[in-house]
């Protein structure tokens, strides 16, 4: 791993349809790029949506025979081909440990 690289996670590569939900910006489908523990990299395509750093919005892929479960994730960087989203839950991991 580069020194530069700041990531927690490993990436895997994986290219699926997801809905994406935000308050202000409304429902629209995109691909992703990567996949990890953490999050997901959502690739805008030629669509417009510039969510804010730390907007909260709701994930479900797209295509499978049942209902995928609804997510819930983060914003957490803005490039110039996508985004890139946290798991709203990631960071209460903590909570749910008992002292």
């Amino acid at each position: 791993m580069a020194a530069s690289d700041r990531r927690e996670h490993n990436r895997t590569a994986m290219s699926a349809k997801v809905k994406v939900v935000h308050p202000q910006w409304g429902e629209l489908v995109f691909s992703t790029r990567d996949i990890s523990d953490g999050g997901v990299f959502i690739v805008l395509g030629e669509q417009t949506f510039e969510p804010d750093i730390g907007d909260k919005v709701t994930v479900q892929v797209q295509g499978l025979p049942i209902p995928a479960p609804i997510l819930e994730m983060v914003v957490v960087r803005r490039t110039v081909d996508g985004f890139g989203l946290q798991f709203d839950h990631y960071d209460d991991q903590s909570a749910d440990i008992d002292d």
